[in-house]
């Protein structure tokens, strides 16, 4: 995720510290902040403090145990040209007309879709992975930069763009890339989107995407639609006679990888009315397990959900002949939501997953209550065959 300022919409700015003794006594510091802020229902990452001239935009958990909160000021090319402000008070300086940006997450193109602003998108690290239809029409029309691997973005392409601003995403707050963009003048907001602890929360960070866009009733309003949905799902799944017994994830290196039962994927499982065999378990980041402890468990499992990357039954049994041990490999009540790709190769789920949890739960009751949700066709979540 990345982003960037144009230097000449800080011309003004500059010119108005120099100039401080020709204002003959006109106050043009910022003014205080009124008590408005965006609504927010789950997310905890973010927050947004709106003055009519301008609004403050803090990413308060940009990634798990960050030691700052980062600040940005948001205001029009108007409005900046009259205020006087430290610099060094905030992290970046944004323009709300932006026309060009770049992104460095699948995760953030539904968002851009959905508020009908996809046409400012100029470039994207890895552009083989986003599956929508209509962002790819875009790349294939030249109108989206390629601009590398996320790890390492090409800055000279991505200078050449001159976006507005860069929406990027770290780990650990270091990126030699992203500094090396900010030194150049263009400033990049990290999206946290990933860190929080809920479906609905990450689903919200729309909203964050409606503040820098100046979008924020659409936003909300998508968002209340979006929870809406999640909700009558849920509601639906009550309705079930019965709970199958639930497995999920997959070896890596003779360690089997599955979520904990705080995580969000055990949230949606506990949503969709089944039981998950660790629904009991906590704690940060995924459990990590033998197999001999994952047989004795779930042997006799009804359902197997996500089984790492493997997109059929054979391409399992290649890798190890002991998950052909399970009730559900037998029975092939195998899912997984691999196999729904777009045109280039991209994962679905991991583009619309986050934006669209309603669609993630619909999918997972069908699979795991199929007398419910009648007509209902599971979007991101195949049978492996």
């Amino acid at each position: 995720m990345i982003l960037k300022k144009t230097l000449y919409i800080f011309l003004p700015i500059l010119i108005l510290f120099s100039s401080c003794k020709e204002d003959k006594g006109i106050k043009r510091d910022l003014p205080p902040l009124d008590t408005s802020s965006i609504n927010l229902k789950f997310a905890k990452g973010f927050s947004v403090n709106d003055n009519r001239d301008y609004k403050i935009l803090t990413i308060e958990t940009p990634w798990p145990e960050a030691k700052k909160n980062y600040k940005y000021l948001i205001a029009s090319k108007e409005q900046l040209s009259k205020m006087t402000f430290p610099r060094d008070a905030y992290d970046g300086v944004i323009t709300n007309d932006i026309t060009k940006l770049v992104v460095t997450s699948t995760t953030h193109i539904p968002a851009l879709e959905l508020l009908g602003v996809e046409q400012t998108l100029v470039g994207f690290p890895e552009t083989d992975y986003i599956s929508s239809e209509k962002t790819r029409k875009r790349i294939n029309e030249g109108k989206v930069r390629e601009l590398g691997k996320n790890e390492g973005i090409n800055t000279e392409v991505l200078l050449e763009l001159n976006p507005d601003v860069v929406i990027g995403f770290g780990v650990d707050g270091v990126n030699k890339t992203f500094e090396t963009i900010k030194k150049a003048g263009v400033p990049v907001i990290y999206n946290g989107d990933w860190v929080e602890s809920s479906a609905l929360a990450k689903a919200e960070w729309i909203k964050f995407f409606g503040v820098l866009f100046n979008q924020e009733q659409k936003a909300d309003s998508i968002f209340n639609n979006i929870e809406k949905d999640y909700l009558e799902a849920k509601s639906i799944a009550k309705q079930a006679k019965t709970q199958p017994t639930v497995l999920s994830g997959a070896m890596h290196k003779d360690v089997w990888y599955l979520p904990n039962g705080s995580s969000p994927e055990a949230q949606f499982l506990k949503d969709a009315n089944v039981n998950y065999l660790w629904s009991d378990t906590t704690g940060n980041g995924s459990l990590a397990l033998s197999f001999e402890a994952v047989l004795d468990k779930a042997k006799d499992a009804d359902i197997w959900l996500n089984p790492s990357y493997y997109s059929s039954l054979e391409q399992l049994k290649k890798a190890s002949s002991l998950y052909t041990n399970f009730e559900a490999f037998k029975t092939k009540n195998v899912f997984s939501f691999t196999n729904a790709k777009g045109e280039t190769g991209g994962v679905l789920y991991y583009e619309l997953g986050t934006a669209r949890p309603d669609l993630v739960l619909k999918d997972l009751i069908k699979i795991c209550h199929p007398e419910l949700l009648d007509g209902y066709t599971p979007y991101f979540f195949k049978n492996l065959k």
